[in-house]
């Protein structure tokens, strides 16, 4: 088994601890409200957000993709730090085993970073295309855009 890391760095006028709160912590309310052609519903399997938790994320019936499961594996809410790993999906994985996502808010001036690091743990034998990583990434960054846009308009929101 193979691993194929990808790392992005996004910038954001937003300061670290709402864009945390926004897209880790409080995401299984605000991401249905800010996307909901996009994400139907997130809802803990098990546990309450911490460690261990294990959170599904429902797609639109548009998406090309019905859910997702995360396993959090690690939180520190101080340093604005989480990672979790993409346990289960609808969608065949018939090149990856699993996907390790790090993901970490860094202050830079009255905004942020965010510094995101993907490990795909590709199955033997198979081979992971850049092209199908960055789809999954473009989709990513819509997602953090269309949220920092939401924390723009709504300044009282994740304070």
């Amino acid at each position: 088994m193979g691993v194929i890391t990808y790392s992005m760095e996004i910038t954001s006028a937003i300061a670290p601890s709402r864009m945390f709160k926004a897209l880790v912590l409080d995401s299984h309310n605000i991401l249905p409200k800010i996307v909901p052609e996009g994400i139907k519903s997130v809802e803990f399997i098990e546990g309450d957000g911490g460690v261990g938790s294990i959170k599904q994320t429902n797609f639109s019936e548009s998406s090309h993709i019905k859910y997702t499961k995360h396993k959090v594996e690690a939180l520190d809410a101080d340093s604005f730090y989480c990672k979790y790993t993409m346990i289960e999906s609808d969608i065949k994985f018939d090149k990856i085993n699993f996907v390790t996502e790090e993901v970490k808010f860094v202050a830079a001036g009255s905004g942020c970073v965010c510094k995101m690091t993907s490990e795909y743990h590709v199955k033997e034998g198979c081979e992971l295309k850049e092209e199908d990583i960055k789809k999954g990434k473009d989709r990513a960054m819509g997602l953090y855009k269309a949220v920092e846009e939401y924390l723009v308009a709504n300044p009282d929101l994740c304070v």
